[in-house]
Parts: structure tokens; C-alpha cells; sequence
């Protein structure tokens, strides 16, 4: 095993364990933007909500960088056209330098660190990462969705003779189109949060709209994050029911008595690794991308 395999390796083991956060860091976010929307940048209880929940996320966010770099060293899905190839490597070292340096804005926050001015450099190019890093995922969404369009076009004229959404291919391509899509509009919208939050536009991207697009973009991501669940409690299923044929015959060769699959009992445990941790072998084309969540 080469040394890259190695910190891959690595690197993946520590993304399963801080992956456990995930979930309540998305719950957080809607809180933080929904609170933002109802205070519309004015001081009260909303706004000390605002403030409270978004720092709490940066904990949450702690050493969440690895996250992006894992991302950085893995290969791409063979035959992905370069420029995409690019975008994507981009997009991942934007996002753990933007988590990197978030890190550094908590401890000013929090009053560990003491150079106001300092933190907040460092909080506007963070956040100047993650816009750059939202343009380069909407580019890179576009393009593999002109990708999936010519592919489900070559596919139609082979299946003109017949019903097309029969077809398993075309329905799995389908798919891929209408979750593609979806980050497409999330990675607009946080492009657009973005600019509310560096103030790019204060006049048209108010504290109001930034708080209701970052809400909604939170409800994106809460959808995103529940369908992979379930995606993995099929794929869990789908593995126990195959490794448990394995052992049925094993012990019909042996002359044992056959064994019974109880899924509700198995599941019972099995499904709180599922849910915890998304499965190692999964590459990261056919995984979500980790960090487009903020």
C-alpha cells in the first residue's frame, strides 16, 4: 500500500467519526438563518440566537477540513473531462480553507484568541473561499448535468421503439439528473447567501433574504442528508441478506440445520452503524459531496 493510500485511508476512518455531527450541524443551520430572517439584522432575541447557534456550528465544524482534503487526494470517476476534473479539485481545497481558517474565527468568538481585527480578515476570506467554492460546485453541477443530457439523449433514439422509463438505465440516469439538479439550485442559493453575508450587496441581499435563502438551503441539505440514509439502510439490508445467503448455504453444505434471517432483530444494531457513518467503499462520485453544507 502506497503512502497515499495510507493517508486516505486514514483520512476516511476520522471523516466516519466526525461524520456523527452532521446531522445536528444541519438542524443548527436552519436555526441560525430562520433566526436571521425573523431579526433582519436587527439587535434582540432573534439575533442573539443568530449569533448563539452559528457558533455553535463551528464546533461542530472542528477539524471538519480533513473532510475536503480526503476529498482533494481520492481519484475522480474515470473518463470525467478535465476541466470538471479541475472545478471539482477546487471546489474541495476552497472548502478546507474555509473550514480551516473557520476554525480560527471560533477561537475569536469564543474569546480565546484576542485580535479582533485579525479574526475578522480572516473571517471575510473564509467566507470568500466558500463563495468561490458554491460558483465552482454550480459549474461543476452544470457540466455534469450537459453530460447526463447527452447520454440520456444517445439513449433515447436506442429505446425510440419502446417505453424509455421502463428502462433501468434511463431511470438511473434520471435520477442522477434530478439529484444534480437539486445541488445545483442549493449551490446557487449559497452563492447568493454568500454575498449576504460578506455584504457584497447590502442593498439587494438584505440580512432578511439572506436569513430566508439560508433557510431553505438548509431544508436542501436536511432532504440531501435523509436520502443517503436511507440509500444506506437499503444498501445495509442488501449486504446482511447477501452475506447471510453466503452462511445459509455454508451450513446446508455442512449438514447443519438452515438458519433464518430475522431483519428486525439484525437491524435493530446494524442500523445505528448505518446511520452513523456512510459506508467506506463508496467512492465519491456515487457519494454526495461532504461540504457543501454551510
Amino acid at each position: 500500500m502506497s503512502s497515499l493510500d495510507a493517508t486516505r485511508a486514514d483520512l476516511t476512518l476520522l471523516v466516519l467519526y466526525l461524520n456523527k455531527a452532521e446531522a445536528r450541524d444541519k438542524i443548527c443551520r436552519a436555526i441560525q438563518y430562520g433566526s436571521k430572517f425573523v431579526s433582519n439584522g436587527e439587535p434582540g432575541t432573534a439575533q442573539n440566537v443568530d449569533k448563539a447557534t452559528s457558533l455553535a456550528r463551528k464546533v461542530f465544524r472542528l477539524l471538519k477540513f480533513v473532510n475536503g482534503l480526503n476529498s482533494l487526494i481520492s481519484p475522480t470517476p474515470p473518463g470525467t473531462p478535465l476541466p470538471l476534473t479541475l472545478l471539482g479539485k477546487s471546489k474541495d481545497a476552497l472548502i478546507a480553507t474555509f473550514l480551516f481558517l473557520d476554525q480560527f474565527v471560533w477561537l475569536g468568538r469564543s474569546g480565546i484568541y484576542q485580535n479582533k481585527e485579525r479574526v475578522e480578515l480572516i473571517g471575510r476570506i473564509s467566507l470568500f473561499c466558500w463563495l468561490s467554492s458554491t460558483v465552482c460546485t454550480s459549474l461543476v453541477e452544470i457540466g455534469e448535468l450537459g453530460r447526463l443530457s447527452a447520454s440520456m439523449k444517445k439513449l433515447e433514439k436506442e429505446l425510440k421503439n419502446s417505453n424509455k422509463y421502463d428502462n433501468e438505465q434511463y431511470r438511473a440516469k434520471l435520477k442522477k439528473s434530478n439529484d444534480r439538479t437539486i445541488s445545483l439550485v442549493k449551490a446557487g442559493i449559497d452563492t447568493v447567501v454568500a454575498v449576504g453575508l460578506l455584504r457584497l450587496a447590502p442593498n439587494n441581499v438584505t440580512p432578511r433574504v439572506t436569513g430566508a435563502l439560508g433557510f431553505v438551503s438548509s431544508l436542501i441539505s436536511c432532504y440531501q442528508m435523509l436520502k443517503r440514509r436511507n440509500l444506506e439502510y437499503i444498501q445495509l439490508k442488501a449486504d446482511v441478506a447477501t452475506t447471510f445467503g453466503d452462511v445459509k448455504s455454508l451450513a446446508m453444505v455442512d449438514g447443519g440445520p438452515l438458519l433464518e434471517l430475522n431483519f428486525d432483530s439484525f437491524l435493530s444494531h446494524a442500523q445505528l452503524i448505518s446511520f452513523d457513518a456512510p459506508h467506506v467503499g463508496v467512492s465519491n462520485s456515487q457519494h454526495p459531496k461532504f461540504v457543501k453544507d454551510l
